[in-house]
């Protein structure tokens, strides 16, 4: 081998080396390159994952606080609704007791609801039945004789004051079902009265 080719073929070899190395420096750089890329991307999407996680929590909170504003104000609403339905109520409610009491039927369902409380309660013996003038005689001399024959002696008085109802004493015991004495407890009855206000306002 002459002295040229024996240059040239060290040469090639040389040039030869250069080029695996200079490959495996650019592989391992385009390597680099995208595993760096990847993360690059992988990092983005985790930080927009952040995002829309801190995004729709803070759109949770939002809408969570709107929910219990709205909520508080529906309460509120429903408070107002139903004081004003109950003051209309309590303004109504003494004339609807003295409409009730002058109607036959429920005058007779009225006295009978005091009188079986009071059967329940007082003791037997000489009771003194205070009520409104306007009670019929015949209902109460109907009355008196069931009174008489099942449980005590009834001693009937009418109470100009009294504009509806009846009340029974004995022995210092009161069952009180006049006009006055059904509306003395304010809570019941405005429980009671609410209810069948609302009642009567879903079924119109």
């Amino acid at each position: 081998m002459t002295m040229d080719r024996a240059t040239q073929a060290l040469l090639d070899l040389v040039a030869a080396d250069c080029d695996q190395k200079c490959t495996a420096i650019l592989d391992e750089a385009n390597a680099r390159a995208d595993a760096l890329l990847a993360q690059a991307h992988a990092d983005a999407r985790e930080r927009m994952r952040a995002a829309f996680v801190e995004e729709r929590e803070r759109m949770a909170g939002r809408v969570a606080a709107a929910q219990a504003m709205l909520a508080t104000r529906r309460r509120l609403a429903q408070q107002q609704r139903a004081g004003a339905l109950l003051a209309a109520g309590w303004q109504r409610l003494p004339q609807a007791l003295v409409a009730a009491w002058r109607e036959p039927a429920a005058r007779k369902a009225w006295v009978d609801r005091v009188a079986a409380e009071a059967r329940a309660l007082l003791p037997r013996g000489t009771w003194r039945v205070v009520h409104a003038p306007d009670w019929p005689a015949a209902e109460r001399e109907a009355f008196a004789a069931e009174l008489s024959a099942t449980h005590a002696v009834p001693d009937l008085v009418a109470d100009p004051r009294i504009r509806a109802g009846l009340k029974i004493a004995s022995e210092g015991n009161v069952i009180d079902g006049t006009q006055e004495g059904l509306l003395t407890d304010r809570s019941e009855i405005g429980s009671l009265l609410l209810r069948e206000l609302e009642a009567r306002e879903t079924a119109a």
